[in-house]
């Protein structure tokens, strides 16, 4: 199901895995839901929401999030772009049969010039970006946000450092192969592979590219066994190490063997009773300079 970042498909897609599966568009779905709940709302720690009147959200995905806000702002324009032709269209027949007119979608790779004119929106988000922006991605990516935002607009960014902590050591491992792999493969600013390192460089990038206004939130969720979480994430690990095996195997941190001895430890560790785990992550923000 997933593609590695080796094939020649990629060089055309820097997505971790197929953007065209069901599959994946199904775990996003539950991605989108469980995180915009774990931050509070769509955009909580935006003191005037209100005042935002066009918002884009890059890599959208399913557009669970675009979906969110033009149902709670039904004055706001809200645009939602990804690279996945499946995910585009199912977005664009959820925002028909959910009645939302203030709600559109399209197919655009982000990583390269957006197809919109400068000055356009005063928000633009962007959330877990990090499975597919290569470290020498971000900078040309958060540049063309500022194109097109307005003076004044908001970069919104968020992104976690690796997929949780937790009393699962099979779980604890295979994020830190996972970390590696894509280590290898060029995502992440990590100096070693241990970790992803996105946190620390949002708002870094953000200040590189001229933003005024820095600001940052943690979020935390936990997804311990009997939280209203758990099972959320425990299927959302499920599926991702699952698609994420072949580049795993590609990149040559672990065997097949190994993996499936580690997955399976994985899936029994974490329907253990006493399984803890929370995940953590951050949003930073800023604004671009005015006129």
């Amino acid at each position: 199901m997933a593609s590695h970042p080796h094939s020649s498909e990629n060089e055309k897609n820097s997505y971790i895995f197929d953007p065209e599966s069901a599959a994946e568009m199904a775990r996003l779905m539950s991605v989108d839901q469980f995180t915009t709940r774990g931050m509070g709302g769509p955009f909580a720690e935006q003191n005037h929401p209100t005042a935002f009147s066009k918002i884009l959200d890059i890599a959208c995905g399913p557009g669970g999030w675009v979906l969110d806000v033009a149902f709670e702002h039904p004055t706001v324009e809200v645009a939602g772009v990804d690279l996945s032709k499946i995910m585009v269209d199912y977005a664009r027949a959820r925002a028909h049969s959910q009645g939302l007119p203030n709600a559109s979608f399209e197919v655009m790779d982000v990583t390269q010039p957006l197809q919109f004119s400068q000055n356009t929106f005063d928000l633009v988000n962007g959330r877990l970006l990090g499975g597919f922006l290569r470290r020498t991605d971000w900078p040309h990516v958060v540049e063309e946000c500022s194109r097109i935002l307005r003076p004044g607009g908001i970069l919104r960014l968020t992104e976690l450092d690796i997929g949780g902590i937790t009393t699962s050591g099979a779980f604890n491992h295979l994020n830190t192969l996972a970390s590696r792999a894509l280590w290898h493969a060029g995502y992440g600013f990590s100096p070693d592979g241990e970790t992803l390192c996105l946190t620390p460089m949002l708002s870094a990038l953000l200040q590189q590219a001229g933003y005024q206004n820095i600001r940052q939130k943690p979020h935390a969720i936990n997804f311990s066994a009997g939280t209203d979480s758990y099972m959320d994430l425990y299927r959302n690990y499920e599926v991702f190490f699952h698609l994420l095996k072949p580049m795993l195997l590609a990149t040559e941190v672990t065997t097949e063997e190994a993996f499936d001895h580690l997955y399976q430890q994985m899936l029994g560790e974490m329907l253990r009773d006493d399984f803890r785990g929370i995940w953590y992550f951050l949003t930073a923000w800023g604004t671009t300079p005015p006129e």
